[in-house]
């Protein structure tokens, strides 16, 4: 399994450390496994209540057990991973003082290994909820538990020995897609390759899955699937809840990117309920950039992953209910509370206020077989589970914006050498000068300036060759090449808001504020209508009152991380502002 830490590490640990120098959790053993103390326990015994285990008894499984935090009174907690697929591995003892748990008790998520009780145990049982009353009430002590989590989950990570498994023949375009998500999402998981592993041999016979029955999961609670779908992993690893339909949120948020994690954690600290939905994995678009460096705050940059795997943790930590996968399908107004629908389920989901952050989907040039070699040698996103697939191989990139960059320059750590291909003449108009510095100065890329794909070669293991067209001279040439990366922009994700009438421009961003006044002007003066009154909107609400638009959604949105965030903070006072003026006999 390859993947990276870094999305989840605390502040004073490297955002990215170098393939070679890993994370070395040994020596942060006391902060992995601290010791509270008598004042600190005290603290702790109004959020819990005690609870008692005999010698041997199992205390929490993996994939079955949601505790929150268990802290060691009396006895001991032996704790060993555990994978599924019944392969255990011892990690510590908690004895008294110490306490249970990784990142996933913050929401409430089932454990990632075992826990047995040593000798007549003791805990004080701290539920999800509770914990994050008590990481608020008691900020240093918080800190330390939070600190603590994070690093476990770290360890899981990069031990890669618990979590689901993923069982297939190597390069399979499914267990990328697979791996990808759970990669983006912070989730420890293990790829097996029946060729070279005997359990997953033994698996492949037992169950002998037809080819389109590939590949074969493992949950961790040891459930085996068949080809299973983002939701079904969801579900499985308890990312995808069960939500309440009868419930009204104060707040649903679509779509967990910088703006609308920033939203779900300004709007869940002062109070609201908040529930999140993302289609694939918290941080959005952002979450592909490798590395970005003008953001405020961190002069040696951050990866997009890392400052979005932050505000997730932020935001579990203040009592948001994020739904992974849980892609929105539509928006229902014409009642009140708002209802938003998910795609699938036709579940429908109740709220006072709705907020629009879906951004953009990844734009797909015209080629005939691109479907074909998605996953299996053409890939939107840049992560090093994409970046150790081609190390030492020629790439190509396609893109000449700042996400574009950011990942050549990246990749261009991995590959031999990568070209990157863009329609323009320069990257000047398109690109952040420091990126094109840095680009100019990496030996091993290779820019291709009005130049375009015209053709993808290849079979059902994958992409072998790419045909790219000189489009001033009119020449063709081919690379034999396996991997293409796409960064060719985006366009805005709101056709799923038709049915409710929410105003978008021309090219579909969605209008706010002035904006939809503007454009109500416009097309009242067209059928000879002058408004004398105009309806007073807030600067970041719709057409719609009580839905709301920020980020790279949003028209006339400066498509920025910093921007989005500021949008996604700045929302929730007119969040407040609108529910104040709520009629009392509006429905709730």
């Amino acid at each position: 399994m390859t993947t990276s830490s870094a999305e989840l590490l605390p502040d004073d640990i490297p955002d990215d450390p170098a393939p070679s120098a890993t994370l070395d959790l040994e020596q942060r053993h006391h902060q992995i496994f601290p010791t509270l103390s008598a004042a600190d326990i005290r603290r702790m015994q109004r959020f819990g209540h005690v609870q008692h285990f005999d010698d041997g008894q199992m205390i929490f499984e993996a994939g079955k057990t949601s505790f929150g935090l268990m802290l060691v009174l009396k006895g001991g907690i032996d704790v060993s991973r555990y994978d599924g697929l019944g392969n255990t591995a011892y990690v510590t003892t908690h004895q008294p003082g110490q306490f249970s748990g990784e990142v996933a008790q913050l929401s409430g998520r089932p454990a990632l290994g075992n826990g047995r009780a040593r000798g007549e145990v003791e805990v004080l049982v701290v539920p999800s909820e509770a914990l994050r009353q008590l990481l608020v009430a008691h900020a240093e002590l918080g800190e330390r538990i939070v600190r603590a989590l994070i690093l476990r989950r770290v360890g899981l990570i990069e031990q890669a020995s618990s979590g689901p498994v993923i069982v297939g023949p190597r390069g399979h375009g499914r267990i990328h897609a697979l791996q990808t998500f759970l990669q983006a999402n912070g989730h420890p998981h293990i790829v097996l390759d029946p060729e070279h592993d005997q359990q997953a041999a033994g698996l492949m016979a037992r169950y002998q899955p037809a080819p389109d029955e590939l590949p074969l999961v493992v949950c961790p609670d040891g459930e085996v699937r068949k080809n299973p779908s983002v939701v079904d992993i969801g579900r499985c690893l308890g990312m995808l809840p069960s939500l309440d339909s009868d419930k009204v949120w104060d707040v649903i948020v679509v779509g967990a990117g910088p703006a609308g994690l920033a939203t779900a954690v300004y709007a869940a600290s002062e109070g609201l309920s908040v529930l999140a939905l993302e289609t694939r994995a918290y941080g959005g678009q952002a979450g592909a950039s490798a590395r970005i460096e003008n953001y405020l705050g961190f002069p040696t940059g951050v990866s997009g992953r890392a400052l979005a795997g932050r505000a997730y943790v932020q935001a579990q930590k203040f009592g948001v209910e994020i739904a992974i996968p849980a892609p929105a399908g539509r928006l229902i107004c014409d009642t009140y509370p708002l209802q938003v629908e998910l795609c699938g389920s036709l579940q429908r989901l109740r709220a006072k206020t709705v907020v629009l952050s879906c951004g953009a989907r990844y734009r797909r040039p015209s080629l005939a077989n691109l479907k074909q070699f998605e996953g299996k040698g053409v890939y939107y996103w840049a992560s090093p589970v994409e970046a150790k697939l081609c190390k030492t191989d020629e790439i190509v990139l396609v893109g000449g914006g700042n996400s574009a960059g950011q990942a050549a320059v990246f990749l261009s750590g991995y590959a031999r050498k990568v070209h990157m291909l863009i329609r323009k003449d320069s990257l000047a108009s398109t690109m952040s000068s420091y990126l094109i510095e840095r680009i100019q100065a990496t030996p091993n890329i290779e820019l291709h300036t009005c130049a375009e794909i015209v053709a993808l070669e290849g079979d059902d293991d994958g992409l072998k060759q790419v045909r790219v067209r000189d489009v001033r001279a009119g020449e063709e040439r081919d690379y034999d090449v396996c991997r293409v990366f796409l960064f060719i922009g985006a366009e805005p994700n709101t056709s799923w808001l038709s049915d409710c009438g929410v105003d978008v421009d021309g090219n579909g961003f969605i209008r706010t504020g002035f904006d939809v006044l503007k454009a109500q002007c416009k097309a009242n003066f067209a059928n000879g209508v002058y408004p004398r009154d105009l309806p007073s909107r807030a600067a970041l609400e719709t057409s719609v009152p009580g839905v709301f638009a920020i980020g790279d959604v949003r028209a006339s949105s400066t498509k920025r991380v910093a921007a989005a965030v500021g949008e996604g903070a700045a929302v929730v006072s007119q969040i407040h502002q609108f529910l104040a003026n709520l009629p009392p006999d509006t429905p709730r």
